[in-house]
């Protein structure tokens, strides 16, 4: 199968929907359970749900822009090309993971992103997707969502203003 045809498959089968950070994505499982983050000393607002999981899929030539959240993000791989996360900490340490199945050459096929620090994604080499799953504790909610300015990320991280052009929107 042609990979165009199966990306189209992959959004069509798991019901997939353009995500505001770039890429495709769908819900696939929210916990019934919930909990008063305040009372657990994060730094979020209102109620919670204990975890949320996604489906997440990039495709070649797009990218999952610049943003943070203040839960920790758990990426796991599952199909495609490997996935190259740029990461800049909190401290403003830049580093960037490869997530995919080629455990002989660094890729891991899972790694947490740490609560507040930004993080941006994209199709390692010449692949033409990625199929990735990104699970979130506390549960995500957009109002834990900042897309990054360019501008603004770029004042506060100048020695990573390359590659906050290159993957911001």
């Amino acid at each position: 199968m042609e990979q165009s045809e199966k990306i189209k498959q992959i959004i069509k089968t798991l019901d997939l929907e353009p995500h505001p950070e770039g890429g495709y994505f769908k819900e696939t499982y929210r916990s019934q359970g919930k909990l008063n983050p305040q009372e657990s000393g994060l730094r979020i607002e209102g109620e919670r749900n204990f975890s949320t999981c996604i489906y997440f899929l990039l495709t070649a030539g797009n990218f999952s822009a610049f943003h943070r959240i203040q839960q920790d993000e758990i990426w796991h791989f599952y199909d495609g090309a490997p996935i190259d996360l740029h990461i800049i900490s909190k401290e403003g340490v830049y580093k960037k993971i490869k997530i995919g199945r080629d455990f002989s050459n660094g890729e891991v096929p899972q790694y947490v992103v740490s609560a507040g620090d930004w993080f941006a994604s994209e199709v390692a080499s010449d692949g033409a997707f990625s199929l990735a799953g990104c699970t979130v504790a506390p549960g995500f909610d957009f109002r834990d969502f900042e897309l990054a300015v360019t501008d603004q990320l770029t004042l506060e991280y100048p020695n990573h203003a390359k590659i906050i052009s290159r993957l911001t929107r």
